[in-house]
């Protein structure tokens, strides 16, 4: 009540956000597991559907609860965004609500990052599959940047062959 500021606290706080950027690539994969597993072992399914039902857990899945970190940074963002939208500019919590919304924006834009990393190596993984295994394309140096149909002309007779690039 005697300093109503949250600027500094976010600002203090806004750069161990950036290890969401971690969860949020891990986080496909570890859903994935979660159905595995609940499809798999009835005594995992048993287990989670029990720890479902506690009063905790306000009657949401796993998933959900998953779901809420991924959700967290763009949240913050929409927030503190807000929040200096109705602050006086010349309220003592203005520079720092501002350096904060800079940080959390650049941890936002980390996390979409990791989300777009993870995105290209399974598109990768996709085409390595459908090429036959054959060529080892998976590498996070290696980046899809376009594919889709071409014509190859042939030169000496001119005759055009579908082929599907991948760049």
């Amino acid at each position: 009540t005697t300093t109503p500021r949250i600027g500094d606290i976010l600002q203090k706080l806004a750069p161990f956000l950036k290890m969401y950027g971690e969860y949020v690539k891990n986080f496909d994969n570890a859903m994935e597991l979660v159905k595995t597993w609940t499809e798999r072992s009835p005594q995992f399914k048993f287990i989670i559907q029990d720890i479902q039902k506690e009063k905790v857990c306000g009657n949401l899945t796993l998933q959900h609860h998953m779901l809420e970190p991924v959700q967290r940074i763009p949240r913050y963002e929409m927030l503190l965004k807000d929040y200096l939208r109705k602050l006086p500019q010349d309220s003592l919590d203005w520079k720092d609500a501002e350096k904060s919304l800079e940080i959390i924006s650049t941890a936002a834009s980390h996390s979409n990052s990791a989300i777009r990393k993870m995105e290209n190596l399974k598109k990768l993984l996709e085409i390595y599959e459908m090429l036959g295994e054959e060529e080892d394309i998976v590498n996070p140096s290696n980046e899809l940047i376009k594919e889709g149909q071409i014509l190859k002309l042939a030169a000496r007779n001119t005759s055009a062959q579908e082929r599907h690039l991948f760049l």
